[in-house]
């Protein structure tokens, strides 16, 4: 038999249909009793919950707490107007797999913030389609979103208003900090509906003619004294186009603009020989003071682009801590700045500010040969601070690997802060990378994370590595090196004190049943080990049986062994989601080599 609703529950339903449509209820919601108040704020959607907060008649209360004077005086409880608790979990409602994500101060703000992203990307699929001719602020939002926010776009006494984009872009553009837009919406009526936005953030896709760049300017001009970040995704510029977007980001009272961080990534330029920077983008570098990091990456730049961006950012006021120019073709790139600091220290040519700030250095797959890695090798004297150096997917062989080891060894000596090197798919061998290990093993730094992935090393290197792992090293990714059951056997000889081993990375080396062992030895010597990738080693189905018994041993428990396979691992988990995955494919189904 279906319940009959409460009078309060009916009071309450009527109570948030008017909410969402107006404001004239809300005095009156605010003379409830607190019992009252706190049901009908529970279940308010998102619009009603808005007004209500919009009119609160209080400011600075302190929601669900009583205070002397209040009563004393007869007044009612303070209460907190932000409902920040209720925002949240409007929040988790519409999006339940980010709420975890993120931890924002204002989750008003978030949702709202959210809520327009989703609109402009519903805006944005209509407007794309070649049938569309009409204004972007009348795009109607679909049903679906409208119910979100507890709007039923099928009420026939609704006012078309909520139904468009304009009144969403009004309403809610206020709390925009961060937004993502298409080309298409790069126009002066975007530009005019999120007139009172304060941006922060802005990343753009497909911007590729001059009338995208036209309102993007506005939009980017409008926004000057705010915005901090700014990306490009698959872009099309030409070197007018950077001038016109790096001069609408200057604070016209300043001369100078606020951007932190400036990435431009799957783009190209359309003049591919430029013998000198843009003249807006070279102005941007050096008028920059708070600028931190910029990225230039997958953008089929050549060395001369590079050379230029580096040789500008050199003896600049800003303090760039991250540059990035990975996934382009620069060999060469620093063949000057190899003559040039033969000459001398940097500091005593009146360079290298910028360089003693660098802490992330991402030169991943740009064609870097054994010449680069010399040249690199005099860059990197003059950057202290440098933390974090990836060099991967470049054939610079052991010859260039030789070239960087007397950083390393100069590093040592000067208590270096590298933390982070990447050496994946460089065309390394065994005598290279024995050679880097074996410095790299006396490394004073505070060296947590390598990854030598990638290189054919052979097990003859599992010495090198069996020593290596002695050290402070957290995260090592040692796969697709070729170890075999020869090497694993090694390494495990090699292991005989406690490790620091936070995460490794094993996978591809056709280890064999050789692969538990290690496994098994590791974690009896590892105690914060909580991640490995063994995955591709071809073990046998014996090793199910020891890989759960050092399983056990870790977690202090007994393993029944008659148990079945199927069921060997139940119970072996960490913060409920299993630790060991297996494939579903059957061994049957499985190829007999990790070849196509």
């Amino acid at each position: 038999m279906r319940e009959v609703p409460s009078l309060i529950s009916l009071c309450i339903h009527s109570l948030k249909k008017e909410l969402i449509h107006g404001d004239d209820l809300v005095p009156v919601v605010f003379e409830l009793p607190h019992e009252l108040f706190d049901t009908l704020v529970l279940s308010l959607p998102p619009l009603a919950l808005q007004n209500v907060q919009t009119q609160t008649p209080f400011e600075d209360c302190n929601y669900q707490e009583f205070t002397d004077d209040c009563l004393r005086n007869g007044r009612k409880r303070g209460r907190h107007w932000k409902f920040n608790t209720e925002w949240r979990a409007s929040y988790k409602l519409r999006w339940p797999d980010l709420v975890e994500q993120i931890e924002p101060v204002d989750w008003q703000q978030m949702y709202w913030e959210m809520h327009l992203q989703n609109c402009l990307d519903e805006a944005t699929e209509i407007a794309l389609l070649p049938s569309f001719n009409g204004c972007i602020g009348d795009i109607r939002i679909p049903d679906a979103i409208l119910k979100y926010i507890g709007v039923d776009g099928q009420e026939n006494h609704l006012t078309s208003d909520y139904l468009k984009l304009s009144y969403h872009c009004q309403a809610f553009g206020c709390y925009a900090r961060s937004l993502k837009l298409q080309h298409i919406l790069c126009t002066a009526e975007t530009c005019h509906l999120l007139r009172t936005g304060k941006l922060e953030s802005l990343v753009l896709r497909w911007i590729r003619s001059k009338e995208h760049i036209d309102g993007l300017c506005k939009l980017l001009n409008q926004n000057s004294e705010t915005l901090t970040s700014l990306e490009f995704i698959h872009c099309k510029l030409s070197p007018n186009f950077i001038n016109a977007i790096c001069g609408s980001l200057l604070i016209q009272s300043m001369q100078t603009h606020g951007i932190q961080h400036f990435s431009i990534n799957g783009s190209s330029f359309l003049e591919h020989n430029l013998f000198s920077l843009p003249d807006g983008l070279s102005s941007f570098l050096s008028s920059g003071r708070s600028l931190c990091s910029l990225k230039f990456y997958d953008n089929q730049l050549g060395r001369n682009f590079a050379k230029m961006v580096f040789n500008t950012i050199l003896n600049v006021s800003s303090s760039i801590s991250t540059l990035d120019l990975s996934e382009n073709n620069i060999s060469g790139w620093l063949s000057d700045f190899n003559k040039r600091s033969s000459g001398g220290p940097l500091s005593s040519l009146g360079i290298g500010k910028s360089l003693q700030s660098l802490r992330v250095l991402n030169l991943r797959a740009n064609n870097l040969h054994k010449d680069d890695a010399q040249s690199l090798r005099y860059a990197l004297v003059h950057m202290p601070n440098l933390e974090e150096l990836d060099i991967s997917e470049n054939s610079i062989e052991d010859e260039g690997i030789r070239s960087l080891i007397p950083y390393f060894v100069e590093a040592t000596e000067r208590c270096s802060s590298l933390a982070d090197l990447n050496l994946e798919n460089c065309d390394l061998s065994c005598n290279g990378v024995t050679q880097l290990l074996n410095t790299l093993s006396t490394f004073k730094g505070p060296l947590k994370s390598l990854s030598l992935a990638d290189n054919c090393l052979g097990s003859q290197v599992a010495v090198a590595l069996g020593k290596f792992l002695q050290t402070s090293i957290e995260v090592l990714n040692i796969g697709g090196i070729e170890l075999g059951s020869t090497g694993f056997q090694e390494l495990q000889e090699g292991m005989t004190k406690e490790l620091k081993l936070v995460k490794i990375n094993i996978s591809k080396n056709r280890g064999g049943i050789e692969t538990a062992k290690f496994f098994s030895k590791l974690l009896s010597l590892a105690p914060k080990l909580g991640e490995v990738n063994a995955a591709y080693n071809f073990m046998p189905v014996e090793s199910l049986s020891i890989i759960c018994a050092a399983l056990k041993v870790a977690k202090e428990n007994t393993l029944d062994y008659q148990l079945a396979q199927a069921s060997m691992l139940n119970g072996i988990e960490c913060n409920g989601r299993p630790i060991v995955i297996l494939p579903i494919r059957s061994a049957a189904d499985a190829p007999y080599d990790d070849d196509p």
